[in-house]
């Protein structure tokens, strides 16, 4: 007999993970720790270590696949057969009672599970309107799958919500007028169904070249926390002009050194995020989240990172990053970055933000609207530096280095008064930095 793999729970509050990619096939030998599949969360990419010494019997979750946490994804045939008598004995002797009683209470079908749906078969009933009282399942205990509904959705014979089997009355009977009616309205009914195919499935494509690109599971959580945000918090949006020239003629004479010191590049985002740290220390109404029934104003800075892959976007976190100098935030984005170009992120690395800082200039942006990282209270996104014309305070015109800071923000935890507050605050940070005003280390 197989051992059962389950879904892992990958943090505090994940309930479900999508398999992204099997890293092993039936009648692989895998050691205990061994990686067996790439799994994403809403948090994070991880991969899921075998606990167990054996032969993978049967891959159960598909590839894109999404499983509550402690739902069986694959089968194992364990070595010694220890995983099984573990796994085993919850459904032999002492269960084997109550599982016959249900069973015979079923009329020999056991449907005890029937009631218990996964995440993803909640989801797939309601995109396409299926009722789960008229489906029968083939998972244990009459548990359904996203197989089962797959195959009806395949087949075209959906049971709908609102069109359980009728029951025929108990005392009156038909007329044969009411019959004939009957009959007619049923058949007027079912001609769209036969119709149907022969109509459009979409709109028509002006050119008539299309590709189909199927949507990953990574795609599918960004858009899901995505559409979380919008829906949940209203959004409200401001920017702010800043003179960096003073920062950029610094940073320019300090970067070679740096760089032979360091080992790394000296780039502008360690200094916009020192800014913001600073203004976050100064009104800490802004690092708040909303949580429901309250608004939690965190006392620790934890910069979330928005952080771009071709395919995804990850945003790891800067842990205490109020009491870094900015070649400490340089290590901590540099070393955040890598392990996202290498699929090193950790569970950890993405925990705890407080406040997200959207580096969209790194692409040559001006100008965005960034949506709010949920739960927390505001994001802020710099934009690229651009030389401009600016007229200065004695009505001279000078070719400037300018940026553009956009920062959104939750209306139902902050005001515009004391954004605009922390945003002049920012502004004249950096205005200010020069080799006078700010240290490396």
């Amino acid at each position: 007999m197989a051992t059962n793999i389950t879904m892992p729970q990958l943090g505090e509050s994940v309930t479900e993970g999508t398999i992204t990619k099997w890293l092993v096939g039936p009648g692989d030998q895998v050691n205990k720790y061994d990686p067996i599949a790439e799994v994403m969360t809403d948090k994070v990419n991880a991969e899921v270590p075998s606990s167990y010494t054996g032969t993978i019997a049967e891959l159960i979750a598909d590839e894109d696949e999404t499983i509550s946490v402690g739902e069986v994804i694959c089968t194992m045939d364990v070595e010694g057969e220890e995983g099984d008598t573990k796994e085993e004995t919850s459904a032999s002797p002492a269960s084997e009672a109550p599982e016959e009683e249900s069973t015979q209470k079923t009329g020999g079908e056991d449907t005890s599970e029937k009631k218990r749906y996964s995440p993803a078969v909640l989801r797939m009933a309601q995109e396409h309107d299926i009722d789960l009282n008229q489906v029968s399942g083939s998972g244990r205990g009459g548990r359904i799958t996203r197989k089962d509904l797959q195959g009806l959705i395949d087949s075209g014979s959906v049971p709908k919500q609102g069109q359980a089997p009728k029951e025929p009355a108990p005392s009156k009977q038909s007329t044969p007028k009411e019959m004939v009616a009957k009959e007619s309205a049923e058949k007027a009914k079912e001609e769209p169904a036969v119709k149907a195919p022969q109509q459009p499935s979409a709109a028509p494509v002006a050119n008539g070249r299309v590709e189909e690109i199927p949507v990953s599971g990574v795609r599918k959580a960004i858009a899901q926390n995505m559409v979380k945000s919008k829906h949940e918090a209203p959004h409200a949006w401001m920017m702010v002009e800043v003179d960096v020239t003073n920062l950029v003629g610094y940073r320019n004479k300090v970067k070679n050194k740096f760089a032979d010191q360091e080992g790394m590049k000296l780039t502008f985002l360690p200094f916009f995020v020192k800014a913001v740290v600073d203004g976050l220390k100064k009104y800490p109404q802004i690092n708040s989240s909303w949580q429901g029934d309250k608004i939690i104003r965190h006392k620790d800075v934890h910069i979330s990172l928005a952080v771009a892959t071709e395919e995804s976007l990850f945003v790891p976190v800067i842990k205490h990053a109020d009491e870094q100098s900015v070649k400490g935030l340089a290590r901590q984005i540099d070393g955040l970055a890598s392990k996202v170009r290498s699929n090193q992120l950790s569970q950890a690395d993405m925990q705890g933000g407080t406040f997200t800082v959207n580096n969209t200039g790194s692409f040559g942006s001006v100008l965005s609207q960034p949506i709010i990282n949920h739960p927390q209270a505001a994001i802020l996104s710099v934009e690229s530096i651009v030389k401009k014309p600016v007229v200065l305070d004695n009505d001279a015109i000078a070719v400037r280095h300018m940026v553009n800071l956009c920062m959104s923000l939750d209306h139902r935890v902050l005001d515009g008064l004391i954004c605009g507050k922390f945003m002049a605050d920012v502004k004249a940070t950096l205005e200010n930095m020069n080799e006078d005003t700010i240290s490396l280390y």
